[in-house]
């Protein structure tokens, strides 16, 4: 049974990650990939499942390349879906049977999301339900704005899906290093910007004993096991990194 709904998935190098991606959006009536630099077999592989693949490597950043999706997007609904991602049978159900009801009135839909983080699903430390806006009616949708967190702009109103879709995190701790050190420059960057106040020895302990207490404490990380404590533990680690990077700009190589 299909849909009258367009998937976009955003990709730069998946040919590891997406023809999943792509076995479990037969149901779709419309695929669009998103090509922001791919040099790999992604586009080969996203053809072979009859999607359109769009050349878009001029983008900047996820607003860019979700609003080209937008744009290219020919379906009644769109479905943004990154190629770790995986529709599954129920949620196909709940999605086909919620956009064949023209009487419905909301607009955009949130999606719960099962994190598969280094072989483990995570359901604690804030990883669950862990909701996505990823499902919208295309007229309403006007348009997704933020560098790093990105947000879609959309009239109408939001509701949440009941079925979640999978998120298989394939990236080891060195390409999850690798990440935080590219994403962790646009977020200092923003929070100078917003001119976030001078970072000093007490805030270093401050925000990252909030994330610790957060993660570990009142959302009990601990109870996925060493994987969800280790995770929990990077994300201090992450979010150190992006607050020492903000104190770099902020005194340009000056001292604490």
């Amino acid at each position: 049974m299909k849909s009258n709904t367009t998937a976009v998935i955003i990709t730069k190098n998946e040919e590891l990650m997406v023809e999943d991606c792509l076995k479990s959006l037969d149901w779709v009536d419309e695929i669009v990939v998103i090509d922001t630099g791919n040099t790999d077999n992604t586009n080969k592989i996203a053809k072979k499942y009859y999607a359109r693949v769009v050349e878009y490597a001029s983008g900047k950043n996820f607003s860019d390349w979700r609003n080209k999706g937008l744009k290219e997007a020919k379906g009644d609904w769109i479905l943004y879906i990154d190629a770790d991602e995986r529709i599954t049978s129920e949620l196909k159900n709940e999605i086909i049977s919620l956009t064949a009801d023209y009487s419905l009135q909301t607009t955009a839909f949130a999606i719960p999301r099962r994190n598969i983080i280094l072989g483990k699903e995570l359901r604690h430390g804030g990883w669950y339900p862990d909701y996505q806006k990823r499902l919208f009616f295309k007229n309403k949708l006007k348009s997704w704005k933020g560098e790093l967190h990105e947000e879609p702009q959309f009239e109408g109103e939001l509701g949440h899906l009941k079925n979640p879709m999978l998120h298989i995190k394939h990236e080891t701790f060195s390409e999850m290093v690798e990440k935080t050190n590219k994403w962790s420059e646009y977020e200092a960057k923003l929070m100078f910007d917003a001119h976030h106040p001078q970072m000093n020895i007490p805030r270093f302990f401050s925000s990252m004993w909030r994330e610790f207490w957060q993660r570990m404490i009142v959302r009990r990380a601990f109870l996925d096991g060493k994987i969800g404590i280790m995770f929990a533990l990077y994300q201090v680690f992450s979010r150190f990194v992006s607050y020492a990077k903000l104190w770099e700009k902020q005194n340009e190589g000056g001292n604490i």
